[in-house]
């Protein structure tokens, strides 16, 4: 390599992949490297494997999904932000802008787009949030104003606004059709645990039964993920 080709690579901006599907990351790699300004420097399939990996790397920007192998997104954009403040987080998932945006950004994400969208505004919201601005859709952006005008829950139409985040990750894994068992093993909780946020979310959402919590978990995961 020469000098001048050595000087452009070192020159772009170093991104690192955290998403627990292979073809995903796959597909990200390959659209990232094409660009001039940006390469991928590493990738990981789970909340503790990529921890230790940015932490160790510190790229330019980190894109999170939040379901990862056994673990959660949003457990994992937290920790980033303390263990390495200065690397910024993209959500990119196929959960609904609406139900998790706003707390996304409460645990230190700058940016999330939805997997649907195009490859174009990916590699937009990549530079937005390198640019040091926050990178959110029209409609969530136009919400949050509203929130932040009004006083309004970004999702008040929403049973799962009265969730906290633990309780809302508890209650899309059972929309999964997880058990008890399987959840807890994916959040690094006891058993004990998360039958604590079952009862907490029927009683916040007002459900009767845990078989009314499944239906409702299964109702909203398949609302919140139709298209």
């Amino acid at each position: 390599m020469t000098a001048s080709a050595t000087q452009t690579a070192e020159a772009k901006k170093q991104v690192f992949l955290v998403d627990d599907h292979p073809l995903v990351r796959e597909w990200l790699t390959n659209l990232i490297n094409q660009q001039p300004d940006l390469a991928v420097c590493g990738e990981a399939e789970s909340g503790p494997q990529a921890l230790e990996a940015i932490t160790r790397l510190r790229p330019a920007v980190a894109i999170v999904d939040l379901s990862l192998k056994d673990s959660s997104g949003l457990d994992l954009i937290k920790n980033l932000k303390e263990s390495a403040p200065t690397v910024v987080v993209l959500v990119l998932s196929m959960h609904e802008e609406l139900h998790y945006a706003v707390r996304a950004l409460r645990a230190g994400a700058r940016g999330y787009i939805m997997k649907r969208e195009t490859t174009r505004k990916v590699v937009a919201a990549i530079r937005q949030v390198l640019a040091g601005g926050l990178y959110f859709s029209e409609q969530v952006a136009t919400v949050m104003a509203t929130q932040f005008i009004e006083g309004k829950s970004p999702a008040d139409h929403s049973p799962a606004a009265l969730l906290s985040d633990r309780e809302l990750e508890v209650f899309e894994l059972l929309g999964q059709g997880r058990g008890t068992r399987q959840i807890a093993e994916t959040l690094l909780v006891s058993i004990k645990t998360v039958q604590v946020y079952c009862a907490r979310i029927k009683e916040k959402l007002n459900l009767g039964s845990a078989t009314e919590l499944l239906r409702e978990a299964l109702r909203w995961h398949e609302r919140t993920h139709q298209d």
